[in-house]
């Protein structure tokens, strides 16, 4: 053996324990003022004054009025952007069509627009001074500074999570299964809820949890259409930043402590479904080996 064979080869730097020491230590730090901070001061100012005063900022009617209608808008704008995400995926992924480029471009809209120019293009739109708002209001329907001006703009900026979530899956996942269950008689419907849907139903679960998220921590697109009247068309988000406005520090961060909340069981659910993802996963490849 040559002299060349049985020398070393340099650490890479990537094997170094001081590089790698630093590295953890930064992102844990980072991570730490980013993330950890924020949570611990949510927590220490909601309670700053105490318990009578957390529970009567969240009793409050506008606190209860906020939750309600954060709530009804996730119930109704989830859903439908959940069907809107399945049905794009599933077209995308399993049939061939002209303008499926620009299916794709249109999907990713609301990532690359800002949630408040998307809430002026509605005020365009809806408005008294829009392209339909002269229409709607003969007909006595009020789409802006209401309720379903809140649900289009939560609508709109969510519309992309379910989708782009079960896209890359059902790419990878081929269209093997469904032109074999077709082939022998099943219908469209048929092979979706037996073949399709259980074969996306974590990543689903996933781009829901994360849909449901976004609709109820969404402030800018809300804040432009919503007109902030109190106890009528505040989110959750929206009011907090009435109570800091009033000088309402410790009822602000009460109501936040909802939403803080919210953040944390959605971070488990998240971690959750990725494992359960991840464990079906592995036991499809132990499946296959063990077939071939």
């Amino acid at each position: 053996m040559s002299v060349a064979q049985t020398r070393r080869k340099p650490p890479r730097v990537g094997d170094q324990p001081v590089f790698r020491r630093s590295l953890i230590a930064v992102v844990l730090i980072l991570a730490g003022l980013l993330i950890l901070a924020p949570l611990i001061v949510i927590a220490v100012e909601a309670l700053s004054k105490g318990w009578q005063v957390y529970v009567a900022a969240i009793v409050h009617p506008d606190t209860v009025s906020a939750i309600i209608l954060t709530v009804v808008t996730a119930l109704i704008a989830v859903p439908v952007n959940t069907v809107f995400g399945i049905a794009a995926a599933w077209a995308i992924t399993k049939f061939d069509f002209w303008g499926k480029r620009l299916l794709l471009v249109v999907i990713e809209i609301p990532f690359s627009v800002s949630p408040i120019v998307a809430g002026v293009a509605y005020l365009f739109v809806y408005g008294l001074q829009g392209i339909l708002g002269p229409t709607l209001e003969d007909y006595g329907i009020k789409i802006l500074f209401a309720v379903p001006g809140i649900i289009l703009a939560s609508m709109f900026v969510t519309a992309p999570f379910v989708a782009r979530e079960l896209i890359p899956l059902m790419q990878a996942q081929g269209r093997d299964l469904e032109e074999a269950a077709t082939s022998l008689g099943a219908s469209g419907w048929r092979t979706f809820f037996a073949i399709t849907l259980p074969n996306i139903k974590w990543a689903l679960l996933y781009g829901v949890v994360l849909c449901n998220a976004r609709v109820m921590g969404e402030f800018g697109a809300v804040s432009v259409v919503s007109g902030n009247i109190r106890g009528e068309t505040n989110t959750l988000p929206l009011h907090i930043e009435l109570l800091y406005h009033d000088y309402q520090a410790a009822g602000a961060f009460a109501v936040a402590s909802i939403l803080a909340i919210i953040a944390v069981f959605t971070i488990i659910a998240k971690v959750a479904l990725e494992r359960q993802g991840a464990g079906r996963a592995r036991a499809a490849v132990n499946s296959a080996e063990k077939a071939s």
